[in-house]
């Protein structure tokens, strides 16, 4: 908003008079050299205290004359009482304001039109401080939250009410997952989508991977408490595209890259997603996010993943088409793994290591089978690499991929699972109930995905008391 500059500058004074004021009055109770930090936090605590009551005066003066009566929700009719104070929390703290309220319904319900019409509610906190408390829960625990809030607020809010918060936004992203999901079942909404004006990329890249969340026990009454912690795989994947980096643009490590590769990429525009489930119910959000980013209609559409079977599995249910990718780097991780556990010499094992690498990185996975297979009759790490090898031969053609220009390595997947899960939820002494790790995840993927300004305007977002 811009406002006029004559009337900025002339309360810009008064507040500088106010502050300097208040600033001469501690001077008198406690003498201490005068430094920039305190002046600031003056300023900032007198815009806060002026805020507050300035929003106050706003809000109560948006109240019209009040009419004698109503019409009820119910049918009946509402009859005027008396202009009304009410108290809730906002970026400025408490802020007072008053308004008309009606009751006398048979109903016995009662109304305060100016509330409903911008939807405030007495003994709440106002959406802007709803949004700020829910950005600090997906940042920091809650804990960390609630003093983090206070050096930046200047006042405290609770971890509860921080806690409360940042899960509802996670059930709000939740819900608008559970829609997309029927709306991915249902063949009319499906073709709708060919009318609307969406640009259907040309090349998606899909990625799902798994990431363990400490889960707290709690057993029901009656039973043992059980010895063990309980680890739950948090399912998360991704949608995103993909953009080649001009060699002026790239940092060392991505010259050094482009030296083997040629093409380097980053990734853009991630739409990120998350569950504690089973894997056919993760199976459902899989398509249904993809239907969001039509993954169903893009003319490429390639999955860069591990190697785990229950995810090529749904990738084959739901995408049957698409291009499937082993990641790269655990293929080559699988050999140094497997030349570590065979080779004793670091000669041999370093030559050997060379040699099959080179194999795997020209797309020759039969060579690689066969040296595996050489090593199998004594060793049972080999079996399992030559299993591994054999199973995902078709996933592993690295010189056509590349030819392609095909991403072949699974970063993006994991970079999701260190901000979603790692960063937030495996802090340090962390325990959650499932429900608070999906939904916290759930809030955190959202802002990732820069899905959080939709939530924060959805109509079923309220405020809730504290």
């Amino acid at each position: 908003m811009n406002y006029n500059t004559e009337d900025i500058q002339q309360i810009a004074q008064e507040v500088a008079k106010l502050v300097q004021e208040s600033l001469r009055q501690k001077r008198t109770a406690s003498q201490g050299p005068e430094t920039m930090a305190e002046f600031e936090l003056a300023f900032r605590e007198a815009l806060r205290q002026i805020g507050a009551e300035g929003l106050g005066i706003f809000l109560s003066e948006l109240q019209t004359t009040p009419e004698s009566e109503i019409a009820c929700a119910c049918g009946g009719r509402l009859h005027y009482q008396r202009m009304r104070p009410a108290v809730m929390t906002t970026v400025f703290g408490k802020v007072e304001y008053c308004r008309a309220y009606y009751a006398g319904c048979s109903c016995g319900q009662g109304l305060a039109p100016l509330d409903k019409r911008y939807g405030l509610e007495a003994g709440a906190i106002s959406s802007g401080l709803a949004q700020l408390m829910a950005l600090a829960g997906i940042a920091f625990s809650f804990e960390e939250s609630e003093k983090w809030l206070k050096e930046f607020l200047l006042f405290e809010v609770s971890e509860n009410s921080i806690r409360s918060e940042t899960q509802k936004m996670g059930r709000l992203q939740q819900k608008g997952e559970e829609a997309a999901i029927q709306a991915s079942q249902n063949e009319k909404a499906l073709q709708e989508r060919l009318r609307e004006e969406k640009q259907i990329p040309k090349r998606l890249y899909g990625s799902i991977d798994a990431a363990k969340v400490r889960i707290e026990p709690r057993p029901r009454k009656g039973e043992p408490v059980p010895e063990h912690e309980d680890w739950r795989d948090m399912k998360v994947g991704c949608w995103y595209q993909a953009q080649a980096v001009p060699r002026p643009r790239q940092s060392m490590r991505q010259r050094r890259k482009a030296q083997r590769e040629g093409t380097v990429f980053r990734t853009t525009q991630h739409k990120y997603y998350c569950d504690i489930v089973h894997v056919d119910p993760f199976g459902k959000l899989v398509w249904a996010t993809g239907c969001q980013v039509t993954a169903d209609l893009a003319a490429e559409l390639v999955f860069v993943c591990d190697g785990a079977t229950w995810i090529w599995e749904l990738v084959a249910q739901y995408y049957p088409k698409a291009v499937q990718i082993v990641d790269w780097y655990h293929a080559e991780d699988r050999l140094k793994r497997l030349a570590d556990a065979v080779f004793s010499a670091q000669p041999e094992r370093q030559r050997w290591l060379s040699q099959i690498t080179e194999s795997l990185w020209q797309g020759q996975v039969e060579e690689v089978i066969l040296a595996c297979k050489r090593l199998a009759r004594k060793h049972d790490e080999a079996q399992q690499a030559m299993t591994y090898f054999s199973n995902h031969s078709h996933r592993m053609r690295y010189d056509w991929f590349r030819a392609q220009g095909y991403l072949i390595g699974s970063g993006t997947i994991e970079s999701g699972c260190k901000q979603i899960v790692t960063q937030r939820l495996k802090r340090s002494g962390a325990q959650w109930i499932v429900e608070g790790a999906v939904l916290t995840a759930k809030a955190r993927s959202a802002w990732l995905s820069g899905n959080w300004p939709s939530l924060c305007q959805h109509p079923a977002r309220l405020p809730f008391a504290i």
